[in-house]
């Protein structure tokens, strides 16, 4: 089992911790949105850091969002994966490898809309900040 990343704030550390000790039963549906654990390698530590994420699916594809809140700057977790786009996954009690690529054009374009429909707040995230919030396609290894 990866690290959590100790800088988390103790509410998302919480989730992260009921996901992993009742395996998805709790903390897979999040506030009514599902879920998946993201388990990436750090890019200067080489460690790997696990974090709870929303998440959509485009077919067979899992979709998540470098949104940080409309923050300046892309999340750690989404500078990791760019270095290594290796990751692994946990959706519920699945768990499995995955390559991480970034969507870029008419499909993000697309694929944002699929995901402000789960959580309509991503486009708010994206009035506050100038920076291309990034739509990350998540396929099994």
């Amino acid at each position: 089992m990866a690290t959590p990343n100790p800088e988390l704030p103790g509410w998302i550390a919480e989730h992260l911790r009921k996901y992993q000790t009742t395996n998805g039963a709790d903390g897979h549906i999040w506030n009514g949105v599902p879920t998946l654990l993201l388990t990436t390698t750090g890019r200067k530590s080489g460690d790997e850091r696990t974090l709870p994420l929303i998440y959509g699916k485009d077919g067979a594809r899992f979709l998540i969002v470098a949104s940080r809140g409309g923050a300046p700057d892309h999340p750690g977790w989404y500078k990791n994966l760019v270095a290594h786009p290796g990751v692994k996954l946990q959706v519920a009690a699945d768990r499995f490898a995955a390559r991480a690529s970034t969507a870029k054009g008419a499909e993000r374009a697309k694929l944002w809309s699929l995901m402000t429909k789960i959580w309509p707040a991503y486009d708010d995230y994206q009035s506050k900040t100038t920076r291309e919030i990034p739509v990350v396609v998540l396929e099994r290894a």
